[in-house]
């Protein structure tokens, strides 16, 4: 447990109003006095007939990656599919690690996911403010209750003591826990130590029983709390609340209803429990999602950057190939989805059933993705007419950027652009793929090299037939192959001495797909204008 303790400083990072909240006491800790009233919405009535409200509440101290977009979407599924709201709340308390510009990052990154809150920072609702540093008028009135009820208390304890217990429990072999040292502090104590204005946090007073839980997704859950940790800190040194109690707050203020979070917050949840029982508040149901692993089994990490979704956005993965991609670890959905190549979001929202998620931690199986991305484009290119355009759009401008040097040799009228999308559907993972080197042939005419490396009245007489549906009728790569060898033995021409010659004519490379596998990717036309062009006899 981290508690800074020591000197209590006000610094310009306090929170407005909660240094006299904290200060100003009569002896033993019996009242508060707070030097503006608390805001907030009322509390959240209880009721079988109350509407569905979940939350996403990041901490902007990294960026999102794949296991922070599985709880918002399962959030965001689980909203929609009950006729709710998802609500996007920045938990941003803690100051040391906040990282400048992540909240609005986590937003745009949600917006490019296509899941849209409906009440956030940007956008406002009925129970903000969304972003808990500007909550603290609200924590004061709280805090306030809990000191008044003796469910919380000062701890004077300091970093070196703290440092101190934690050390002696290992050596011992035991759990390291605080001991509760300043629950049993008289008044004239407390007083005393306030007056010599002695840093302190405060803690929330656990009671010894186990807590006992439904988890939607676990089952039931009894947990002993006490005999594992001390009493939480939930106001730190330093004035700012702990993620601990901003939380169970937030979610009473915000009348949340259902909690669903990474399985790694299920041992808080009896703390947070005991938190909205001191309240008397009536606590969400909570829905603890399992694990999502590397394909090594390693736990993925926000400053792991192939897990970001940044790392994907810039890879070419579309934003719904990504998510069908995290719905295929730990389940939540029936084998119906499954019979649909390219889910889309209404399909997860109207197949989504917690009840099909797996208790088990499951590994990320980075083919599925590719499989999902070639299904994504395929759905767009052939049902979505406006965004097969934008596809179009984006690989022309992907060419142009890629194959600058090149911009008067390149082909890129729609037709061929569609025809190579066409071509690519099973061979591709991206549109980036389109733009690798072993690929430019697609795009950038092959310049002629004075290298004669079959006469050029071979190259025209090959020309000629292939622009002849009557000698080739089907132009497709078997059908090539057989045509290219049997023109070969008919004119004594050494196999690979003509394929090497139209290899060249064709792409420039000296590497790719196969000849006739080009020549079928380049269509009749093209492959017989390249290969005039090399023969010198361009028209």
């Amino acid at each position: 447990m981290n508690v800074i303790s020591g000197t209590f400083r006000r610094t310009t990072s306090l929170p407005v109003g909660l240094y006299s909240v904290l200060r100003t006491s009569s002896v033993g800790c019996a009242r508060f006095y707070c030097d503006k009233a608390a805001a907030g919405p009322s509390p959240a009535t209880s009721g079988n007939d109350q509407e569905v409200r979940v939350r996403f509440a990041p901490s902007p101290t990294g960026y999102m990656h794949l296991g922070g977009l599985r709880t918002a979407l399962y959030n965001y599924l689980y909203a929609k599919a009950h006729g709710g709201k998802f609500v996007l709340r920045i938990e941003d308390t803690d100051r040391e690690r906040f990282v400048e510009g992540a909240a609005e990052k986590l937003y745009d990154d949600l917006k490019w996911a296509g899941i849209e809150p409906d009440e956030d920072p940007y956008k406002g609702g009925p129970h903000g403010p969304y972003t808990q540093s500007q909550r603290y008028d609200i924590y004061k009135q709280e805090v306030k209750k809990l000191m008044e009820d003796g469910r919380a208390y000062y701890c004077f304890c300091t970093e070196r003591r703290l440092e101190l217990l934690r050390k002696e429990a290992l050596r011992l072999r035991q759990v390291p826990k605080y001991d509760n040292k300043c629950r049993h502090l008289t008044p004239g104590q407390i007083a005393e130590r306030l007056a010599k204005n002695d840093k302190f946090c405060i803690r929330f007073r656990l009671h010894s029983k186990g807590d006992e839980f439904n988890d939607m997704i676990f089952g039931k859950i009894v947990y002993f709390i006490a005999q594992q940790e001390g009493d939480p800190v939930i106001i730190k040194s330093d004035g700012f609340p702990t993620y601990h109690f901003a939380n169970v707050v937030d979610d009473h203020y915000m009348r949340i209803t259902h909690v669903l979070r990474g399985v790694e917050w299920q041992i808080s949840t009896p703390k947070h429990i005991q938190l909205f029982h001191a309240f008397g508040w009536r606590p969400p149901q909570y829905a603890h999602l399992p694990l999502i692993m590397n394909p090594n089994g390693s736990k993925l990490s926000k400053r792991q950057g192939d897990v970001q979704l940044e790392h994907y956005r810039n890879n070419g993965i579309f934003p719904q190939a990504l998510l069908n991609y995290i719905t295929q670890s730990g389940g939540g959905f029936g084998r119906e989805l499954l019979d649909i190549a390219a889910p889309q979001m209404t399909d997860l929202v109207r197949q989504f059933d917690l009840k099909k998620i797996n208790a088990n931690s499951s590994r990320l199986n980075p083919e599925l993705l590719k499989h999902f991305n070639r299904a994504e484009i395929r759905y767009k290119l052939e049902n979505d007419p406006d965004a097969a355009e934008r596809i179009v759009l984006e690989v022309t401008e992907m060419v142009r950027k890629e194959f600058s040097k090149d911009v008067k040799n390149l082909q890129l009228s729609e037709e061929h652009v569609r025809d190579v999308l066409s071509w690519s559907l099973p061979r591709i993972d991206s549109l980036q793929d389109l733009v690798k080197s072993k690929l430019s042939f697609l795009w950038v005419l092959p310049k002629p090299t004075k290298e004669q490396i079959v006469d050029a009245d071979i190259l025209a007489v090959l020309a000629k037939n292939l622009a002849t549906e009557a000698d080739v009728p089907d132009f497709s790569k078997s059908e090539l192959s057989r045509f290219i060898k049997a023109f070969a033995e008919r004119n004594h021409l050494a196999f690979e001495k003509l394929m090497k010659a139209l290899r060249s004519g064709l792409s420039g490379l000296q590497e790719g797909p196969s000849v006739p596998e080009m020549m079928e990717i380049l269509g009749r036309a093209k492959t017989v204008e390249r290969i005039e062009l090399a023969a010198g006899r361009q028209k």
